[in-house]
């Protein structure tokens, strides 16, 4: 018999390696740290921030990129303006990450620690 929410699990899974693997990328080239744990734990930080803020009436969404901008200027060297174009290059390798992923695999999942995709 199957477990219900063994799905839900996978998909998270998937969807936070995925995030994961985008902050790697940018990271990787813009302050050349190969670390893909790290990412995870930056995704997952990330993601947790994301969602204590993001709930804020009015300005919750712009609270919540600085809080997620503030994770990956935490955890990664260079200063925030570093942070933000790390935060950019995973945004944009999520995406082209998942239109790869649900393309060839024709899954419908979005990328756990990376706001927007």
């Amino acid at each position: 018999m199957p477990i219900p929410f063994v799905g839900s699990i996978v998909a998270f899974v998937i969807a936070l390696l995925i995030g994961g693997l985008a902050i790697y990328l940018s990271a990787r080239v813009l302050v050349d740290v190969d670390d893909y744990g790290r990412a995870v734990v930056t995704a997952v930080l990330g993601a947790v921030g994301w969602a204590f803020t993001a709930w804020i009436p009015l300005f919750g969404p712009v609270i919540a990129l600085v809080v997620w901008v503030g994770v990956i200027n935490w955890r990664y060297p260079g200063g925030w303006t570093k942070a933000a174009i790390i935060g950019a290059g995973a945004w944009i390798s999520a995406l082209l990450i998942l239109f790869v992923v649900n393309t060839v695999l024709g899954l419908g999942i979005g990328a756990f620690g990376v706001p927007g995709a």
